[in-house]
């Protein structure tokens, strides 16, 4: 215990060097100084969850710190964490308290020792719930926590039992279950198929460095083993690495490209969709927002409603009592392909050919151009 004290005393006194150097650029806000614990009538302030009918009723209004932790700023997290925020606001009006998540909004940067320190300064902050953001994120949380006692609500973890996350999906069994964005890696696969039947090679491209993608990186090289399919693997741990990375894949004459949900990945697309266009190279990514970012094709699960259901699950605990342990982990199904229609036309695709063989597979179509976020 001696050792875990001087720990959190270390990374408490590393916080302010780490949020300078890396949270100002973060969206979603800034940690900031402690705020009223759970039943206090004081309202927090610069956002939370506050309603007008909140503020003018005669009843206690209850707050509770919700602290956020996002493994790194790109278009998928963000969508995530502004959906999360925004249905926290919608349940307090409704529930008659107040989640204050402005003063505990922090992102990483990608750097686990900054999210280190930010899951310290949340434990001095007492807050009464962590939601981190990406499985970095929530394993880096998970350890710096774990004697604290606080509760975790995760999101976007693609794989949460192999990654040492939960023990089971139906009972995870501790002080922690969340939100799975699980990939159907075979479906991307014949969507790729489905646009192109003459599929020779398929490259693989994502980082070594995250556990999430390891699962499906497996799932997609057996699929396309038992199709017959060649398949070229290259990874990176930063923009240039995967810059190279995609010229090493376009030098292979790959016909197509897969990535999962890897985050480092989709924080390097604005960077290197220009290249696959110019390689006539549809880009495959595991979330709608590599699309978004200039990639062929996104797809995976609603990011949108993924962070309304981890909202969800930090009302049912905090308001409605419910048991982290005994509380199962909600797998997402919702799933669409987002065709970035610019670079379709880029790459001499024809948008109508493609969404007549997608919807074949029972997929629907949603079109996007080029941009950085989500509006």
């Amino acid at each position: 215990m001696k050792k875990n004290n001087m720990l959190k005393k270390t990374l408490t006194l590393a916080l302010s060097l780490a949020m300078t150097l890396s949270l100002a650029a973060c969206g979603g806000g800034s940690m900031g100084p402690g705020k009223p614990n759970p039943g206090s009538a004081s309202q927090p302030q610069g956002g939370g969850s506050v309603s007008s009918t909140q503020q003018n009723s005669t009843t206690s209004n209850t707050t509770y710190k919700v602290g956020i932790i996002k493994f790194m700023d790109h278009a998928s997290l963000n969508q995530i964490e502004d959906s999360l925020q925004a249905e926290l606001d919608k349940l307090g009006g409704e529930l008659g308290v107040t989640f204050d998540y402005a003063g505990y909004t922090a992102c990483g940067q990608g750097d686990g020792s900054t999210l280190q320190a930010i899951a310290a300064q949340m434990v001095s902050d007492d807050v009464d719930v962590i939601v981190p953001i990406a499985t970095p994120a929530v394993q880096t949380t998970m350890a710096t926590t774990e004697d604290a006692g606080i509760p975790i609500i995760f999101s976007a973890v693609s794989d949460p039992i192999t990654d040492g996350i939960v023990a089971d999906m139906d009972a995870p069994g501790g002080k922690v279950t969340g939100t799975s964005d699980a990939l159907n890696t075979k479906m991307v696969i014949d969507l790729m198929l489905a646009a192109n039947p003459d599929l020779q090679k398929v490259g693989l491209l994502y980082s070594k460095s995250e556990s999430s993608s390891t699962k499906p990186i497996q799932e997609a090289k057996e699929y396309l083993t038992s199709k017959g399919i060649a398949f070229e693997e290259k990874t990176g741990t930063n923009t240039n690495e995967i810059t190279s990375a995609v010229d090493a894949l376009a030098a292979a004459k790959v016909d197509a490209i897969f990535t999962p949900t890897d985050n480092t990945v989709m924080s390097a697309e604005l960077a290197i969709f220009e290249k696959l266009q110019d390689a006539n190279i549809p880009h495959y990514g595991g979330a709608d927002s590599f699309a978004l970012n200039g990639a062929f094709c996104g797809y995976g699960v609603d990011y949108v409603q993924l962070g309304q259901e981890t909202a969800q699950m930090v009302a049912d605990l905090l308001v409605k009592g419910a048991d982290p342990a005994s509380t199962p982990v909600r797998i997402m199904t919702g799933e669409s392909a987002t065709i970035n229609t610019e670079t379709c036309s880029a790459i001499g695709l024809d948008l109508d050919q493609i969404k007549t063989a997608f919807s074949e597979l029972g997929i629907n179509v949603i079109e996007t151009t080029t941009q950085q976020e989500f509006s």
